[in-house]
């Protein structure tokens, strides 16, 4: 979807003018139908995105080629899965300590590690080496 989509900018004027001719009364009627009309517009972009890049994975492979290793992470997935552990760790340490005290907080941080340990050691050498391919695998 374009920053500056001009089927998306009619819809919202047609609903500004809309609202103008019709009052407050129907205002939150029409910004829902407006958002319903935004939402399918993303998940048209979204569902376009995928198949292409299906598409994309499909020649590769029947050209020969390898798709690149699942264990493999790249920096913006590790960076990305431990800012959101770390984001995540706010509310679950404030829910352990309201709920079991200083315990509550340790338990919570050795689930933040364990994940984050876990998530890491996925793409060590040896672990890709010794993994016997699943059904779940193209």
């Amino acid at each position: 979807m374009e920053a500056r989509d001009p089927e998306l900018k009619k819809e919202l004027d047609a609903t500004l003018q809309a609202r103008k001719e019709l009052g407050g009364d129907y205002e939150s009627a029409l910004v829902e139908s407006f958002l319903e009309k935004v939402e399918q517009r993303l998940d048209d972009t979204v569902d376009r995105r995928v198949r292409r890049q299906l598409a994309e994975q499909q020649v590769v492979v029947a050209r020969g080629g390898t798709k690149s290793p699942q264990g493999t992470s790249s920096f913006g997935e590790r960076f990305g899965f431990g800012a959101v552990s770390l984001v995540l760790a706010i509310p679950l340490s404030a829910i352990g300590v309201a709920n079991a005290g200083i315990e509550g907080l340790v338990v919570a941080w050795l689930g933040i590690v364990g994940v984050n340990a876990v998530h890491a050691a996925r793409g060590l050498p040896w672990q890709r080496r010794n993994r016997q391919k699943s059904d779940w695998e193209d």
